[in-house]
């Protein structure tokens, strides 16, 4: 069998979360009640039987290290392989490496070292469940030199205006890579490729002078260089900015789309905190909620999603809302369209009211 090694490439992924990504990288912003958004893409390469996992991680990093520690929670803290979070470390001054290269060139040793015969780079904030075995197979039967996954998006949407698109012909190859926003192809940050050739491919776009991988090593060869398509046809969410971020979590409190995402046989792993179960209060009026553990609830609360150790007191009125890990609601507060980072304070009698289109954003910590 085939071995794939893993590489979270979260160099050139721009922080565009706001306030959410004031004090943390976009990879750590919390995400559907008690995960965090890099637990789905390293959830996804250990459901698919990888044991050797890479980050790339360039700036605000700290919390994304205490969040993934040793790897433990998915079974990575391994005595061969297992996770490596590679932050920039730079010591060759022989260097001439620019941009996300800079992460290749210094790490190559975990990729000439890895018993894996191929490679998968994804990166944070395309959120979804796959199986890059799947991947693997098409990419084989192919004969392609690196295989991408793309979404074919049915509506699209604001944030897909940031994203690559593909145009492929009837084989599933690709003829082109660009920013059309009319196309619905959305290439999804990752692909798949062998080992040797993405050594190949770091050492040849050093030597001209790149500074990225993808943008220059593989996008800039076309049509030189084969590629070939998979689509991913599960759920899929594209995660770049507030409003994205805002509408792809209350997504989930539609049954459906939660239980695509959450599937039982594909689970998705976090790190673990073991609190006791929420408490739910006599003057407690709860519907269409994610409530995570932990939480202490006397108002009234519909259509939002609830992080763990969250309270709310008596009186308040929370709707359409997204509140993090540890937020206080003190009584008759009301909140309609806001998302509270973690460890907020809303004092008692407060109104605060954002728009379905541009919800009201709290930073991490504050008191109002």
């Amino acid at each position: 069998m085939d071995l794939i090694a893993g590489i979270i490439n979260l160099d050139h992924e721009q922080d565009l979360l706001e306030e959410l990504t004031y004090f943390r990288c976009g990879a750590a912003v919390p995400f559907a009640g008690r995960y965090r958004m890099i637990d789905f893409t390293i959830s996804n390469m250990t459901n698919s039987r990888i044991e050797s996992v890479a980050v790339f991680a360039r700036r605000k990093y700290r919390s994304l290290m205490d969040h993934m520690e040793q790897g433990k929670s998915w079974d990575l803290d391994r005595k061969r392989g297992g996770l490596f979070i590679l932050p920039p470390d730079w010591n060759d001054p022989t260097d001439l490496s620019r941009g996300d290269l800079q992460h290749f060139h210094n790490n190559i040793d975990f990729i000439r070292r890895t018993l894996a015969d191929y490679i998968v780079v994804s990166g944070s904030q395309n959120i979804c469940s796959i199986d890059y075995r799947d991947v693997l197979e098409s990419h084989k039967e192919s004969g392609a030199d690196v295989t991408v996954v793309y979404k074919k998006v049915e509506e699209l949407q604001p944030e897909h205006n940031l994203a690559h698109k593909l145009t492929i012909d009837d084989s599933g190859r690709v003829m082109a890579i660009h920013n059309d926003h009319q196309s619905n192809n959305v290439y999804m940050d990752m692909y798949i490729i062998e080992r040797d050739y993405l050594n190949q491919l770091v050492e040849n776009c050093i030597a001209h002078g790149c500074s990225h991988l993808f943008l220059d090593g593989i996008k800039g060869r076309l049509p030189d260089i084969h590629i070939n398509a998979y689509e991913h046809e599960g759920s899929h969410a594209l995660i770049n900015s507030v409003e994205s971020y805002y509408r792809n979590s209350r997504k989930l409190l539609n049954e459906s789309e939660h239980d695509e995402l959450f599937k039982e046989e594909f689970p998705v792993f976090t790190k673990v905190k073991n609190e006791a179960p929420s408490q739910y209060a006599y003057s407690s009026n709860v519907t269409n909620t994610l409530v995570a553990n932990g939480c202490t609830l006397e108002g009234h609360v519909e259509d939002s999603i609830l992080f763990r150790g969250v309270k709310i007191g008596k009186g308040a009125v929370i709707k359409n809302s997204i509140i993090m890990q540890r937020c206080e609601i003190e009584e008759n507060a009301v909140l309609e369209n806001v998302i509270l980072d973690k460890d907020c304070s809303i004092s008692s009698g407060r109104t605060l009211i954002g728009a379905p289109e541009k919800p009201f954003v709290v930073a991490k910590r504050k008191t109002m």
